[in-house]
Formats: C-alpha cells, sequence, structure tokens
C-alpha cells in the first residue's frame, strides 16, 4: 500500500512547513511521505534547525523548494500553515485534500535573541500538537 503524501506549504518554506514537514516524517513516516514547498524559495531558518534538534529531530539537511517542484507529484493532502487569511497562503492545484492550519510565522518575531527561539519553541509545539491529535491510527490525517 502507498503511503500518503502530505505537502505542508507556507510563503517562505523556511519554518512552519519545516517544522512541519521535520516531525510528520520522524513521527508518523511509516505512514506519510511529508514533504513542504513555498511560493518563494528562501532557506531554513536557522531557528527551525535548533529548535527541531532540540527535540532530535535533524531537518539541516533540508532545503526551501518551490511549489513547482511538486506540480508533477500526486498529493494525496496539501497543508497550509500559513496564519492569516487563507487566500494570503499559496494554493497547489490538483490536491486531493486540501486542509488550512495557520500558525504564527516565528521569523516575522522581532525581539532578543532568546525571545526569538522561545517563540520558534512555541510553534513547534503548537504545529506538533496539531499533528499528533489530526493523525488517527489508520494512517489518515483526519478533518
Amino acid at each position: 500500500m502507498n503511503k500518503p503524501i502530505v505537502l505542508f506549504i507556507c510563503t517562505h518554506n523556511s519554518a512552519r512547513s519545516q517544522i512541519a514537514e521535520g516531525y510528520l516524517k520522524n513521527r508518523y513516516g511509516e505512514r506519510y511521505s511529508a514533504y513542504s514547498a513555498g511560493t518563494e524559495v528562501t532557506s531554513v531558518h536557522p531557528l527551525a534547525i535548533k529548535v527541531m534538534d532540540e527535540i532530535g529531530i535533524d531537518i539541516s539537511n533540508h532545503r526551501s523548494k518551490p511549489l513547482l517542484e511538486f506540480f508533477d507529484t500526486d498529493i494525496d493532502i496539501v497543508v497550509t500553515v500559513c496564519d492569516g487569511a487563507k487566500s494570503v497562503c499559496p494554493v497547489f492545484p490538483g490536491a486531493k485534500k486540501t486542509i488550512h492550519q495557520g500558525f504564527t510565522d516565528p521569523s516575522s518575531f522581532m525581539g532578543s535573541d532568546d525571545e526569538k527561539l522561545a517563540i520558534f519553541r512555541i510553534i513547534r509545539d503548537e504545529i506538533i500538537r496539531w499533528i499528533d491529535e489530526n493523525v488517527d491510527p489508520g494512517g489518515f490525517l483526519v478533518l
């Protein structure tokens, strides 16, 4: 049986979508194939790498990927993770199911290095909690 393919999308593909991809692969990789992409190719945020490393998940080899890279892939579930209106977030045509679950962009937070790191941890934990609450025993994201 083929695993459902999940694509997490956010504008920059630097933090939230990378965290979600890394966690789904690590925790539920036997049930899902996870990827992430964005409308603007940037780089993976160093604090996203750091907060994932804190929980034993290495995303240091991840790279920011354009949506176009996945246009020829049969995507089962697209999850947009941009906070705010869905219309601001990118849309992926042809996905079998699209879910919108917005999370605050931790990279937009202004503050000290310690404060920024704390925000990244909060968003990481919110993403993890949402994924854990929405994966059913049959291996499909519910909603």
